[in-house]
């Protein structure tokens, strides 16, 4: 792979937030897994975890599109410190709810759609900063594949350390680090150096933005297809981590650490793959992969659905943690690649309605779903949609890429 793969680092802006954001979002994984094991422990019901997980990202599909228009003219940096405050402030809330024992489900759910609404726009300001920090725009797409890296690094820290936490001093203290780990981040994003002004678009009203936004997106196919398969995993696909606790507690007879190995294993697959990602050079070609990586994904979910075995179990999480990773971080190159720098925070944005937005309705059909017939024919279901989704995208493929190659040629980005 050599050192070509971390060539994002170079820049002095990039290597700050790598650094602030790594230890973030170790804490964002924390908190993750023990906010699944806290709604687990306390309720035991598929669909409190369904509607948990709902609340947390549905804000993500209402405010998304508005997120877009306001990164597209506000200074990015500036919004990014106030949603990782505010995210750091919703930390805390949660810690000392669950440290003094006063926390309870509806006051999780209230939390979580605070924090759904601030994450509608630190998602979609933080994919369109990535450009900001680069002086040199052919490492773009290095620079996502090393967040998606960093992002399932941390993915693998996170819930093995949080299992523990959870076993030995309870969901508390998961909560609370994670409060601290903001810190690093807003100190990266303070010390930065920017050379690019903010952009600021013609002063049109959010709709007419929104609307143009839609126009652009809607109006190229290439563009178009990916974010309908990303919809589409996402509403189908993803939901699995809501069930991940029926599976480590009543598939493989577990507790809270297995619920974090698994988690991890997850991740470690998912790092696999935006390694393997970062070491490319011609983001033109990763539209190949984003079928393929998507029929990986749900087969090893078809697969996972129904072992008993532990060991089994954790390979079969490391496959869709590959699948899964490689198939939206080579879609988000692709699209940062192709689309105009003055649309790029409302394109973001749909990109993240199709990664976020998605996930909240089928986190709530899926643990609906897991209560009448059983998770693991949930997961089957999901993934078989998975795959054949994947499918149909590479029908199209072939003239998906005559698309793009024009747009490539004139960005000097592959």
């Amino acid at each position: 792979m050599g050192l070509a793969a971390f060539r994002s680092l170079n820049h002095r802006n990039y290597r700050l937030f790598f650094a602030g954001q790594g230890i973030s979002l170790i804490g964002t994984w924390m908190q993750q897994l023990a906010m699944s094991w806290l709604v687990y422990r306390m309720t035991g019901s598929a669909l409190l975890l369904g509607v948990v997980g709902f609340a947390g990202q549905i804000p993500s599909f209402v405010l998304a599109p508005f997120a877009g228009v306001l990164a597209d003219r506000w200074n990015r940096r500036r919004a990014l410190v106030i949603t990782q405050t505010l995210s750091m402030l919703q930390a805390f809330a949660l810690a000392a709810l669950v440290l003094t024992k006063t926390i309870s489900v509806w006051q999780i759910i209230l939390l979580s759609i605070g924090l759904g609404c601030v994450n509608a726009f630190d998602i979609t300001t933080r994919q369109a900063f990535v450009p900001d920090m680069l002086e040199k725009k052919e490492d773009l797409g290095n620079a996502i594949a090393l967040n998606s890296s960093l992002f399932n690094g941390a993915r693998l820290i996170g819930p093995a350390v949080a299992g523990v936490l959870i076993a030995l001093v309870g969901e508390g203290m998961c909560f609370l680090l994670n409060g601290v780990s903001y810190i690093a981040v807003i100190a990266a994003l303070l010390m930065m150096k920017l050379e690019r002004p903010p952009l600021h678009t013609e002063k049109e009203g959010f709709i007419s933005g929104i609307s143009q936004g839609f126009s652009y997106v809607s109006g190229f196919a290439p563009i178009r297809s990916i974010l309908l398969l990303l919809a589409l995993i996402s509403f189908t696909g993803l939901p699995y981590a809501v069930l991940m606790p029926l599976f480590a507690g009543k598939v493989l007879h577990g507790g809270p650490h297995t619920l974090g190995f698994l988690m991890a294993a997850s991740g470690l697959g998912a790092l696999g793959g935006t390694i393997f990602l970062a070491s490319r050079k011609d983001a033109l070609r990763l539209g190949m992969m984003t079928p393929i990586a998507g029929a990986v994904f749900g087969t090893g979910l078809m697969a996972f659905a129904y072992s008993h075995f532990l060991w089994l179990s954790l390979l079969l999480m490391a496959v869709t943690g590959f699948g899964i990773m490689v198939q939206m971080a080579s879609s988000n190159i692709v699209l940062q690649n192709v689309v105009d720098d003055d649309k790029r925070g409302r394109v973001m944005s749909f990109f993240a309605m199709a990664v976020m937005g998605a996930v909240p309705f089928g986190s709530l059909l899926a643990g609906g779903l897991a209560g009448r017939i059983g998770a693991p024919a949930t997961l089957f279901v999901c993934g078989a949609c998975c795959v054949l989704g994947s499918l149909a995208f590479s029908c199209r493929i072939s003239s998906l890429q005559e698309e793009l190659e024009p747009l490539y040629g004139s960005k000097e980005s592959v």
